[in-house]
């Protein structure tokens, strides 16, 4: 019984040393890293001035950035709210199911910036599917492309 209590208790201390070496790693990997010397509220407020695609950027700096941006979720629902222009339904869905405003923005960011393409008229003079672009394209479901046929109907 003595036995494991010891093995339980170095392996304890292993974990701890390990915690610690990591932790100084992380230290020497972004020695002047404001998310750890700034106030909470300070950081939200410089990563709430980047766009998508920099907050993006950020989360990949270093864990310490990543865990400050990705547990951050008001930090993405003004993006959400600007996808929302173009994909009301599918936002406001995915916030009556519960999603955070992250995953929101995560599922719904391509469709916009496709949707937008289509409704702003983009694509109204296509002749045949090999006319379009496969690159930007993106599955949507049925009322979606019911939403695009409707305007160019009206065009």
């Amino acid at each position: 019984m003595k036995k494991n209590s010891k093995r339980n208790h170095a392996s304890r201390v292993s974990d701890i040393e390990w915690n610690s070496v990591d932790a100084e790693r992380e230290k020497k990997e972004c020695p002047n890293n404001f998310v750890e010397l700034l106030p909470p509220e300070v950081t939200f407020k410089i990563f709430s001035q980047l766009d998508i695609r920099s907050l993006c950027r950020a989360s990949v700096t270093c864990r310490s950035w990543n865990h400050a941006i990705r547990h951050s979720d008001s930090l993405w629902k003004p993006h959400c709210l600007t996808v929302r222009a173009v994909c009301q339904r599918e936002i406001d869905d995915d916030l009556e199911s519960g999603y955070p405003w992250r995953v929101i923005l995560l599922r719904n960011y391509q469709k916009s910036k496709v949707k937008h393409e289509w409704l702003s008229g983009r694509y109204s003079n296509i002749c045949s599917p090999i006319s379009l672009p496969e690159k930007i394209m993106y599955p949507m479901d049925a009322d979606t492309w019911g939403e695009i046929l409707e305007a160019e109907l009206e065009r």
